[in-house]
């Protein structure tokens, strides 16, 4: 049940708090830039974008824990 209350209050101080809110997006956004930055193409296919969102979001979940 801790990770639930735990999960409950992040949400509810995201709602509250809009600086903090924006704080999680652009840390969300910028492990996605910077995963997608890493590829040599500009552009990607779906498949690519796919991996490329999976490798930002396990970026930024690594970039939490610290």
């Amino acid at each position: 049940m801790k990770l639930k209350k735990a999960i409950k209050k992040l949400v509810k101080e995201l709602k509250i708090d809009k600086e903090y809110a924006y704080s999680w997006q652009s840390n969300i956004a910028m492990a996605f830039y910077d995963e997608y930055k890493k590829r040599k193409k500009r552009y990607v296919n779906n498949k690519e974008l796919s991996i490329i969102a999976n490798k930002a979001a396990n970026n930024f979940l690594n970039i939490l824990k610290m």
